[in-house]
């Protein structure tokens, strides 16, 4: 099972949010690329990144950002947030992104979304469902859909999109432990998905469980930055993977 660290952007600085509240914002640190270099030097090979002020407003602000950690890193990064035009697409992968992380547009433009996946190829994305009692949520979880968490999983799969990470709202942020149960359902009955789990992870147990549970992934983000799980844990848990 990856781990795939998380860092949450807001005006070029790492931050993390409780349940996607804006008002509710910790500053981690004001140098991304430094935090990047230490997951880096522990072992980790991949690397999750939020524009959250693209995903709250109009376009993507993190380019900068973006450049600065694919230039510094040789992590594997997948990028997302505020991504609405072909163009946006193609400056994220040329800045250095290797997937982009996408959500909105796939419920709100699905046929500009197809295009993108004809245009750019199917291991290009990391679609996310951003899940909250089983519906997907979207623009940065402020819009709800009546969208069923299954049937989104099934149009992404009727893509060929078969890497999918999902967060359950309710979870993210809160240090209450991950939703393994949601995600044991997903596999149940997605058992070819490699399903990166997203969100509640709070110690480095939760990480075993979810390993145990299938999850080809995890994101952690909150769990790292307030101490519960430490560098020494990660090399240790990758050591052993």
């Amino acid at each position: 099972m990856d781990l795939i660290p998380a860092i949450d952007l807001i005006e070029g600085k790492v931050v993390r949010l409780s349940k996607g509240d804006y008002s509710k914002k910790t500053i981690y640190s004001n140098s991304p690329l430094e935090v990047a270099k230490k997951f880096e030097d522990a072992g980790i090979k991949r690397l999750h990144i939020v524009d959250l002020d693209g995903a709250a407003g109009a376009e993507v602000r993190n380019f900068k950002t973006l450049e600065n950690i694919a230039s510094g890193t040789q992590l594997i990064i997948d990028f997302g947030g505020g991504l609405k035009t072909t163009e946006d697409v193609a400056a994220v992968l040329n800045t250095g992104a290797a997937m982009v992380n996408i959500g909105s547009v796939i419920v709100k433009n699905p046929s500009l979304f197809k295009q993108w996946v004809e245009i750019f190829g199917a291991e290009k994305f990391l679609p996310g469902a951003d899940v909250l009692d089983m519906k997907i949520k979207i623009n940065g979880w402020k819009e709800e859909t009546d969208i069923g968490l299954f049937d989104f999983i099934q149009s992404l799969l009727d893509l060929q999109l078969n890497n999918i990470f999902c967060t359950d709202i309710s979870k993210d942020g809160m240090m209450q432990g991950p939703a393994t149960e949601l995600y044991e359902s997903i596999l149940q009955k997605f058992p070819f998905v490699n399903l990166i789990a997203s969100g509640g992870v709070a110690k480095f147990e939760d990480l075993i469980a979810l390993k145990r549970a299938g999850c080809h992934g995890a994101i952690i983000g909150k769990a790292f930055y307030e101490g519960e799980i430490t560098f020494e844990q990660i090399k240790t848990f990758i050591n052993n993977n």
